[in-house]
């Protein structure tokens, strides 16, 4: 993942109900939210139902797979007389200071409209891991299946009768794989609750996630960090990327920086400071490391150091430790925190048939969540959408419901190219592998659809948003690209304004150990094709 912005300058701050203390917490969690696990074997899914696109599309015959340079036979427009075989000099020098060879990397540049031989096919045929990039496959495909409206929904339901302010029986809650069923959605979803007159539930919370049928899935699967929200798994009630954000605020009267938590969290003992530490030459420095959090105990968070009194207010979200957990404690946290009671239990557990609809509550529309998810580069986001597909499919969402879903749109609307290989639909993967010629191609396809206003304006704008925001290219404003990083991946895609007005498509993959230190060559690269 390429770093992230913590800037929300793009979601709507009406959303939270007119409580502005909630954009700084939720803007770190959507910027820290940013990988995914690679899922173990699903069971098998329900017969599958036949994919209609929400989009109308022309659908082209099959081809078999060629390269980028074949699948585009009419000449170019001497934009360039640059070979298309070769990386421009600047490119390969910032590879070459960064290390990486240059037959561990792809490029693919050409014309929007597909129909002219790319100014750059370089190893275009090669499967490499795209990263995050992979992304731009699963929004896309779902703009197209789902439409840009499509929106999920969560039913709120009961088996009692309300009286008096009481609910005299369950309250079911069923998720429907909601992406953004954050924080301040939350609290107005449960407003609603209380705006039914329901202030004491006198049974148990049921929250139901059977909308997806998923594996166990261990946070610290991929890299070993359990803790760090972008390691969040995929649950069809999904609150708050299951994350908490704690805010450190100095107290130099009192010598010790105040903890504020959000959202509230039932049956978790937190602690409401920590001490200030003074720091040599009142540096800063490593704020996280100096408060020695013990993240590991799931009943409790606690800080064995202090906070430097130097940084000032800072922020950190978390992923605490039994995630499976979490969705009841945050439902009961809020509805406490809003004066409601309930007097059973708040628990996981699935909705009987005949219990009585109170409510249903819409998620935003798959246009917003696709900006949010490609803008900050959100994993488990994406990995809520790729399961919808195969939710829709074949009546659960499954890993590989969203695999044969993604498969055949591909193969009905980029015949002719290699289809990628998916994992979790997120791209933070070992085993995702995708060729620039048919990413590249991809882009062409999408540029012509009906969602393409939908999919560009969701990508980061460089050098103003996103996790392109501090990207080291001229072309500030000119550019809307897709950003991916692992350990041994680096890669960019999406779409460039040149010189003459006309529009690129751009593809860049490396894969190496060295990958990462190949961000200043896109930089570059990007400045190149803009000047063409």
């Amino acid at each position: 993942m390429a770093p992230l912005s913590p800037s929300l300058a793009g979601l709507n701050p009406g959303r939270s109900g007119g409580s502005g203390r909630w954009l700084l917490p939720l803007a770190i969690a959507l910027s820290q939210v940013a990988c995914a696990q690679t899922p173990a074997a699903p069971a098998a899914d329900p017969a599958p139902k036949p994919i209609r696109l929400a989009q109308p599309v022309a659908v082209a015959p099959q081809a078999a797979p060629v390269p980028a340079s074949a699948a585009m036979q009419a000449p170019a427009a001497a934009a360039s007389a640059w070979p298309a075989d070769r990386l421009p000099a600047e490119v390969e020098a910032a590879l070459q200071r960064g290390k990486v060879a240059p037959d561990a990397v792809s490029v693919v540049v050409m014309d929007v409209s597909g129909a002219q031989r790319p100014l750059l096919d370089v190893h275009s045929d090669v499967g490499r891991n795209p990263a995050s990039v992979m992304k731009l496959v699963t929004t896309y495909a779902a703009l197209e299946i789902l439409g840009p409206a499509y929106t999920w929904d969560t039913r709120i339901a009961t088996d009692g009768q309300v009286a008096q302010g009481a609910l005299n029986g369950n309250l079911y809650v069923q998720g429907s794989g909601d992406p953004k069923l954050v924080m301040e959605r939350l609290w107005l979803l449960q407003r609603r609750l209380l705006g039914q007159g329901i202030q004491v539930i006198v049974g148990d919370v049921v929250l139901d996630r059977s909308a997806f049928s998923l594996p166990p899935i261990d946070p610290a699967r991929f890299d070993n960090e359990p803790y760090r929200p972008y390691n969040a798994v995929p649950d069809a009630l999904l609150l708050n990327y299951k994350s908490l954000t704690m805010r450190f605020i100095p107290d130099a009267a009192a010598g010790v920086a105040r903890i504020a938590y959000e959202p509230a969290v039932a049956h978790l003992r937190l602690p409401s400071t920590v001490p200030l530490l003074k720091t040599k030459g009142n540096a800063c420095g490593d704020w996280r490391g100096a408060l020695k959090a013990q993240l590991a105990d799931a009943t409790q968070i606690q800080f064995l150091g202090g906070y430097p009194a130097a940084c000032g207010e800072n922020s950190w979200a978390v992923a605490p430790a039994a995630p499976d957990r979490f969705a009841p404690r945050v439902f009961e946290g809020m509805w406490r925190e809003l004066g409601g009671k309930v007097t059973g239990q708040v628990r996981m557990g699935t909705t009987p048939d005949g219990v009585q609809p109170l409510m249903s509550f819409s998620s935003p529309t798959l246009g917003e969540v696709v900006r949010d998810i490609n803008k900050y580069s959100n994993n488990v986001m994406t990995q809520q959408v790729f399961l919808t597909l195969g939710k829709e499919r074949a009546g659960v969402g499954t890993f590989e419901g969203g695999r044969q879903a993604v498969a055949q749109w591909w193969s009905e609307r980029v015949p002719g190219m290699a289809a990628p290989t998916i994992d979790n639909g997120a791209g933070l993967s070992r085993d995702a592998r995708i060729t620039a010629g048919s990413l590249a191609k991809m882009l062409s396809v999408a540029w012509n659809s009906n969602v393409m206003p939908e999919l560009m304006a969701s990508m980061p704008i460089v050098g103003v948003d996103g996790t392109m925001k501090n990207s080291k290219s001229a072309h500030t404003g000119g550019a809307h690209l897709k950003t991916g990083t692992l350990r041994d991946a680096s890669a960019i895609a999406g779409y460039v304004n040149g010189r003459d007005g006309r529009r690129w498509v751009v593809v860049a993959l490396a894969n190496s150990d060295n990958a990462p230190q190949a961000r200043p060559a896109w930089d570059a690269l990007i400045d190149w094709v803009a000047a063409q």
